[in-house]
């Protein structure tokens, strides 16, 4: 019986760190396509955009806990909109890497996850994402956000251990597509907000006053970051 379960684990983690064909070039562009339906139209948007603001929520948590700072909570509004908490100097390096990280995580996170999947690695992005996502259930401190991890959560964990390898692979890809178009659009509608004189405590504005320098200049950071992002990723994604 051990030699059984020692043999499981072992194919288990052959399978997690193992590679995967890549999926069929019509299979990428049509989960792009589908991502890109999910991101434009603004009704589609107000719904899908949950899933950006996890991914932004996250990126402030996860830089916290990495620059030293202690972690209270997250919370995850019906708005599309979120909450960090985070205890620690109210200023110096942690604190603007974790005000920087909101905009730039679901971009970047994308980004990663090309990588894994222009080098086949399918099933491993699947658990990544499946274990971030249990440790950030975690932190989350109200019912609404607890709701959206679970089901969040729950889907990446069926598909990942029941789903064929083809569903796997066209969930994955339309993950990664929507990571990096999706984290193109939050910083224009951080941009038209201000501009109309609202989000006078964006992210933009907290770093402003942590550094002294314009909101507008990393407002500007933000947009590189997503769109150098999306054309790294759509690169990666296309060439398999």
């Amino acid at each position: 019986m051990h030699t059984t379960a020692s043999a499981s684990l072992s194919d288990l983690w052959d399978r997690v760190v193992g590679t995967q064909s890549a999926p069929d070039q019509w299979l990428v562009i049509a989960t792009g396509v589908v991502a890109l339906a999910a991101v434009v139209p603004h009704g589609v948007w107000r719904v899908a955009r949950n899933a950006v603001t996890i991914a932004h929520e996250g990126g402030h948590g996860l830089v916290a806990l990495l620059t030293g700072r202690r972690l209270d909570g997250i919370r995850l509004h019906s708005d599309t909109s979120g909450l960090t908490v985070s205890r620690g100097k109210p200023s110096g390096l942690g604190m603007i890497l974790t005000a920087a990280a909101g905009y730039t995580a679901p971009p970047l996170l994308g980004l990663g996850g090309a990588a894994l999947l222009s080098q086949g690695h399918i099933t491993a992005f699947l658990w990544i994402a499946t274990a971030l996502l249990a440790a950030m259930l975690v932190m989350i401190r109200n019912a609404y956000g607890a709701l959206t991890m679970i089901l969040a959560g729950g889907a990446f964990l069926v598909v990942s251990w029941l789903a064929s390898t083809d569903v796997q692979a066209a969930f994955a890809y339309a993950v990664v597509w929507f990571l990096l178009l999706g984290g193109v659009r939050p910083a224009f509608e951080l941009q038209a907000k201000r501009r109309h004189g609202g989000a006078g405590d964006s992210d933009a504005d907290q770093l402003a006053r942590l550094t002294h320098v314009p909101a507008g200049i990393w407002l500007f950071l933000f947009h590189a970051v997503s769109l150098c992002s999306l054309i790294g990723g759509a690169r990666w994604l296309l060439t398999v």
